[in-house]
């Protein structure tokens, strides 16, 4: 007798969010760019907080320190002459500096898109969706099953990164949480894996091909 039972239907694993070429795997000649964007970063994160203080400015000093003329040595008007010991300081650190080092978008955009596609090439960029109820536990077995060790960046949207997220994942050292269009030269290259949610692949993609400033 024939067997009239149907095959079992064949299921199918879902296909991996496929990462657009024009923005993970582009030919980077050199790395003069990328180190640009690397200092800009820090640069503009730098801030003027040394701040030192001129002979006017010592406490002190009203004093001449000896005669002017008889006893052989040199003359000095004052102990806080900038050559003396606790004297002032010349052309020191005021707090006003201006590190800020200027990169235009456009630049900036290809940077990162550089950087994106060093990452990839080493294997480094992977599409997970975290999901959340606000607990580090949640996030921190995330990253343990899916062997994401070291320094993990979190790319999320705008619309993904909600309270709950931002609180599981702010007590873990290792986790970056940040959004699409923050993304930076410098996180990603810090980054040991770069983690993107698959809503931010095409935010990243309109973002970095984008003309606009």
């Amino acid at each position: 007798m024939a067997d009239t039972t149907k095959p079992a239907a064949k299921t199918t694993a879902p296909k991996a969010a496929s990462l657009p070429k024009e923005v993970f795997n582009v030919e980077v000649t050199n790395h003069e760019l990328l180190k640009l964007a690397y200092d800009s970063y820090l640069a503009n994160n730098r801030t003027a907080s040394a701040t030192t203080l001129t002979r006017g400015e010592v406490s002190g000093g009203g004093k001449k320190p000896w005669k002017q003329k008889g006893t052989g040595r040199a003359r000095f008007g004052s102990t806080r002459n900038p050559i003396w010991r606790h004297g002032g300081v010349v052309f020191g650190p005021r707090g006003n500096e201006n590190y800020t080092k200027r990169l235009s978008t456009a630049s900036k955009r290809v940077a990162v898109r550089q950087a994106l596609s060093l990452a990839n090439q080493a294997k480094k960029v992977v599409v997970l969706d975290v999901k959340t109820t606000g607990k580090t536990a949640e996030v921190a077995k995330f990253v343990q099953t899916n062997k994401l060790d070291r320094k993990v960046l979190l790319v999320v949207t705008s619309e993904e990164k909600t309270d709950l997220l931002i609180r599981a994942t702010s007590n873990l050292q290792n986790v970056l949480l940040i959004s699409a269009k923050y993304l930076s030269v410098y996180h990603v290259l810090n980054a040991d894996h770069v983690v993107l949610s698959t809503k931010s692949v095409p935010v990243i993609k309109s973002w970095l091909l984008s003309e606009e400033a």
